[in-house]
């Protein structure tokens, strides 16, 4: 018997193609954010405590997304109309207004992008996909229930995935490493030559560990 089960879009593929419902209308992906930096993202359940405190850090760093070109999305396996009424809540009583749109998935788009974990109960884990400008998924998170994401960690690594893009590797705790602070690490050289060169051009701890300023 074949296993039907859809298998999870990993680091490199193209994010699966999919038609949604959302509180700003129909959204088709991946074409509708084709060409920007997207941050998807899943929540357990509207109208819970720790789903509440994220959305709203979500919002308070809204500029900041919008700043980095990225689209901001979120999604559960809530009706839309709860998602409305959620987002009407929000803004009464705790006067944010979520400017970004909240998918209305079902079971079989959150099994589709991994969401759904059988040993954490029904509703969808705290899931987080970086989706880059040609469509690839370039990171993925997963945070189950009990605990809420840090919205700062997640534009750090937008930012980290558009330097090591054009500039180079990114170091641990960029950009307060340890050892190179904001720099960027420049990749190991394959050849002898390559490698000799590298120690001359660089700053480095030795030829395979080689590192330049971050370009602003």
């Amino acid at each position: 018997m074949n296993d039907t089960t859809p298998s999870i879009p990993l680091l490199g593929d193209d994010f699966p193609s999919l038609t949604v419902q959302t509180t700003h209308g129909i959204l088709n992906l991946p074409e509708d954010i084709h060409g920007k930096w997207c941050v998807l993202f899943s929540h357990p359940a509207d109208f819970t405590p720790v789903c509440t405190t994220e959305f709203v850090a979500f919002q308070k760093r809204y500029q900041a997304f919008k700043e980095l070109d990225c689209q901001l999305i979120g999604m559960s396996i809530d009706q839309v109309f709860a998602h409305i009424k959620w987002v009407q809540w929000i803004k009464s009583e705790l006067n944010v207004d979520i400017e970004f749109p909240i998918i209305a998935a079902n079971d079989a788009i959150a099994s589709q992008l991994g969401m759904l974990h059988p040993d954490k109960g029904s509703n969808t884990v705290r899931a987080v996909f970086i989706i880059d400008p040609n469509s690839k998924v370039r990171l993925i998170m997963y945070y189950p229930q009990e605990i809420g994401r840090n919205i700062d960690e997640i534009i750090r690594s937008v930012k980290a995935l558009q330097i090591s893009d054009q500039q180079g590797a990114i170091p641990a705790g960029w950009p307060n490493n340890e050892l190179i602070g904001d720099r960027v690490i420049v990749p190991p050289a394959s050849t002898e030559k390559g490698a000799q060169e590298n120690a001359e051009r660089y700053e480095h701890y030795d030829w395979w560990f080689c590192h330049k300023p971050l370009e602003k």
